[in-house]
């Protein structure tokens, strides 16, 4: 269902963005727009991974480091089917943890210390294995292509701005025609109402994804109560102690990191924590136990059971 709900929220960004290049520039500025967007996206999407790290101050540990932590995420990945990504720690109080990278052979995780003082090790297991969910499922591609389509849509909005201001693209006006206050309104329209449109398709499929992210986790490490409980103490945690981190990377991480109530919610990149709980309490999982070797393993068929009849009083032995 949210993989459907993230196609259609696509195709209705792209709607909108070949709507408005041909309202606004035709098709050289739709081209235009779209050639800025890119660029922008790709150099991005390439090196999203070093930039989100960046961004977050994390720091790369190996098994040496962190024993415990280094094998649970190597547990969820063999539990995934993944490669091992790389760990990386992030020297902050405040609850939460991210994963990065345009595919799996390219993967990363990084968690705070404040979230090793305040999970279990079952809750922090489902938090890595949500994380790396999103590189399994795509996400950083997907909303790479998200980014780029909102891109090309608010350049031309910027540009629709000038077109209203000056009258046209071309440096004449329709006024004479008795057409030229309808473009402009039409423009400034195109200028203000899209770019708002956009951003709330871009945070819908945002949401879908960690919806997403949140079934497949569960799916992995076989226990979503877990994973709900970790989302629970995240919140609360994030919310008494945000965390200093770039706006632009706040959508990476499986809680806001920014914390915020009320109107902010309304724009936020993560669905509300109460309904992601109670669609995760909902889910049907039995554990995973994957890494139990049966072959050696001899499973009793019906002929084998053994004989549980209470022997009849005459053939009890006399005491």
């Amino acid at each position: 269902m949210n993989t459907l709900k993230t196609f259609f929220l696509l195709m209705v960004l792209s709607g909108m963005l070949l709507l408005i290049g041909g309202a606004v520039g035709g098709q050289a500025g739709l081209i235009i727009a779209l050639f800025f967007a890119l660029a922008m996206n790709f150099g991005a999407y390439w090196f999203s991974d070093k930039i989100a790290l960046s961004m977050a101050h994390a720091k790369p540990i190996t098994r040496e480091d962190d024993p415990e932590f280094y094998d649970l995420v190597e547990e969820q990945a063999r539990l995934a089917n993944m490669p091992m990504p790389k760990v990386y720690e992030i020297d902050d109080p405040s609850p939460n943890a991210f994963a990065t990278g345009r595919n799996p052979q390219n993967a990363a995780v990084a968690a705070t210390t404040g979230i090793r003082r305040i999970l279990t090790r079952d809750e922090l297991a489902g938090v890595m294995a949500h994380e790396m969910a999103h590189v399994g499922n795509r996400d950083t591609l997907i909303m790479a292509t998200v980014a780029t389509i909102a891109g090309a849509i608010s350049m031309l909005a910027f540009m629709a701005q000038f077109a209203a201001i000056f009258g046209s693209f071309g440096g004449h006006s329709d006024d004479d025609e008795g057409g030229g206050g309808g473009n402009i309104i039409t423009l400034l329209i195109i200028a203000i109402i899209m770019p708002i449109a956009a951003t709330i398709i871009r945070l819908a499929i945002s949401r879908a994804r960690e919806y997403q992210a949140d079934q497949t986790g569960a799916h992995n490490c076989g226990d979503p109560e877990a994973l709900a409980r970790a989302l629970e103490k995240l919140e609360m945690g994030s919310e008494m102690r945000p965390m200093k981190v770039n706006e632009a990377a706040s959508h990476l991480f499986i809680v806001n990191p920014l914390g915020g109530k009320s109107m902010a919610r309304l724009f936020s990149t993560h669905p509300p924590i109460e309904e992601r709980c109670r669609r995760l309490r909902a889910m049907n999982v039995r554990p995973k136990f994957d890494d139990v070797d049966t072959s050696g393993i001899d499973v009793p068929v019906s002929n084998d059971r053994p004989n549980y009849e209470i022997p009849d009083s005459n053939d009890r032995p006399n005491f």
